[in-house]
């Protein structure tokens, strides 16, 4: 990964998309990918560059489902935009397995994954329309890589910043992520104050009140 990767990345430690995407939501940006959900519940928050590759249905002859993998940084995020298809898969224990070894931080899927058993036993993060068995050879085919895609309803342009975790998948527009993850401590800071507060007793209405909740996420 290349060092302004590195320095955008570490601007996110230590927060999650909840966070996140209040800070977007005050910025008045998009970002949240709608229907977007981890195969593993208890998943650790993912940050990293997204690499991307979109799909489109199989040519007459097929195409390729593609090698692109091999072209992945260590630390990147694969985010794949399938259409949203539900009926036939682009990713597998293969892809899994070759993942892990090449230190990939996680892949998102506009669409579904199999070998899901894999991708758990080697707690590779995998975000996810869900899961289905039937193989997308000869159905889809990979149409271009590191072009911008639709996840979601949001849109990922090439080393954006993904942040994902148990919740789901946020994209920080790449020009905009120090001022998002800036933000986003902001927010995560206050609301540690108030879970402070009302450990110690105060009424959650006043607790919010001192550190101005209600206005938190509010666009500026």
């Amino acid at each position: 990964m290349k060092q302004e990767d590195k320095e955008l990345v570490a601007l996110f430690a230590g927060l999650d998309t909840p966070g996140v995407s209040d800070a977007m939501d005050k910025l008045g940006l998009p970002g949240q990918c709608l229907g977007i959900m981890p195969l593993d519940n208890y998943v650790a928050p993912v940050v990293g560059p997204a690499f991307t590759v979109r799909y489109v249905s199989a040519s007459v002859p097929p195409g390729s489902v593609g090698d692109f993998i091999d072209d992945v940084a260590q630390g990147d995020i694969i985010v794949i935009d399938n259409d949203g298809r539900t009926d036939c898969t682009v990713w597998g224990d293969i892809m899994s397995q070759y993942a892990s070894i090449r230190n990939i931080a996680g892949t998102v899927i506009d669409g579904v994954c199999r070998d899901v058993n894999r991708a758990l036993s080697d707690q590779y993060p995998m975000f996810t329309r869900g899961r289905f068995m039937r193989t997308g050879k000869d159905r889809v085919q990979v149409d271009s890589v590191n072009t911008p895609v639709s996840i979601g309803t949001a849109r990922v342009v090439a080393r954006d910043i993904i942040v994902a975790d148990a919740n789901g998948v946020v994209v920080v527009p790449r020009a905009r992520a120090q001022e998002v993850a800036e933000l986003a401590h902001k927010i995560e800071t206050s609301e540690s104050a108030i879970r402070k507060h009302i450990a110690e007793g105060k009424t959650l209405g006043e607790a919010r009140a001192l550190l101005g909740y209600h206005t938190l996420q509010r666009k500026a």
